[in-house]
């Protein structure tokens, strides 16, 4: 998954779960028939979704939401959904689209339809600064302990390419950064805007830095961010792609990500 510290990913779940955003109890329904979607976001991973002080959605993923569904026309509700259900639950009907950080790996185009990218991230090792860690491959990781976060890319990647590591999978994003400065773990492997703003802005990220090259690797990370929808609701995923293309168009999507990141993430 393509995945910054001030509120973190499913620690503040179970907050999360009772500050659904304009939601209600509402019967399945195709977005094409009547405009009204749901759309899910994890609400925990920030500065891309996260819920502030007041328990409202905040982020860039809701920022683009809100913006996509004004293009659209579409009448948007947010449900707050925990990471690792986010698909089932989407095949499940329990809501009709995921702007959520989610990456477009080949294994998750086989289970959902996928709109064109609206932002890409590559991903990359993180450790601590004091560390002597002069290459990343996996001899010379060979005896480090390695982190990842469940039911990502990241861990994907990792099993196949870093199987042999002593490996930690932690629930969530925020358990794996916590797990590197406490040490817990050596090196971690994470998306690397995710993990920006914990380096860059917290002082436990502090203790830590890039390591090696940028990852790119389109099998297992995809070729970017994408809006997911069930493959039977062409019509969203039409109306999703035709909403992106405006937004770029008018600069409203410059706006958004100026105002989360000094550099551009298209």
């Amino acid at each position: 998954m393509l995945r910054f510290e001030s509120l973190y990913r499913s620690k503040f779940f179970a907050f999360a779960c009772a500050a659904v955003v304009a939601v209600g109890i509402v019967e399945p329904v195709r977005a094409a028939e009547n405009d009204r979607i749901r759309i899910a976001v994890e609400g925990a991973f920030p500065p891309f979704n996260y819920l502030d002080s007041n328990n409202q959605l905040q982020g860039f993923d809701v920022d683009i939401a809100n913006a996509l569904c004004e293009a659209a026309k579409l009448k948007c509700e947010f449900v707050i959904q925990e990471w690792t259900a986010m698909i089932p639950n989407l095949l499940d009907n329990k809501y009709d689209a995921i702007i959520s950080s989610m990456s477009m790996s080949a294994e998750r185009r086989q289970k959902v339809a996928f709109t064109q990218k609206y932002y890409d991230s590559p991903t990359v090792f993180i450790a601590p600064k004091k560390s002597n860690i002069t290459g990343t491959s996996p001899d010379d990781l060979k005896k480090l302990r390695l982190g990842v976060t469940a039911a990502t890319s990241q861990e994907s990647y990792a099993k196949k390419f870093y199987g042999d590591l002593e490996t930690t999978v932690f629930h969530a994003s925020p358990d794996l950064y916590k797990g590197l400065a406490d040490g817990k773990v050596d090196i971690i492997l994470e998306d690397k805007l995710a993990v920006y703003d914990w380096l860059a802005n917290t002082k436990a990220g502090s203790c830590c830095e890039f390591k090696g090259e940028d990852i790119k690797n389109t099998e297992y990370f995809g070729d970017g961010a994408g809006i997911a929808v069930r493959p039977t609701d062409k019509p969203l995923l039409d109306k999703f792609n035709a909403a992106l293309k405006e937004i770029e168009a008018n600069e409203i999507y410059d706006t958004i990500n100026a105002k989360y990141f000094p550099f551009s993430i298209r």
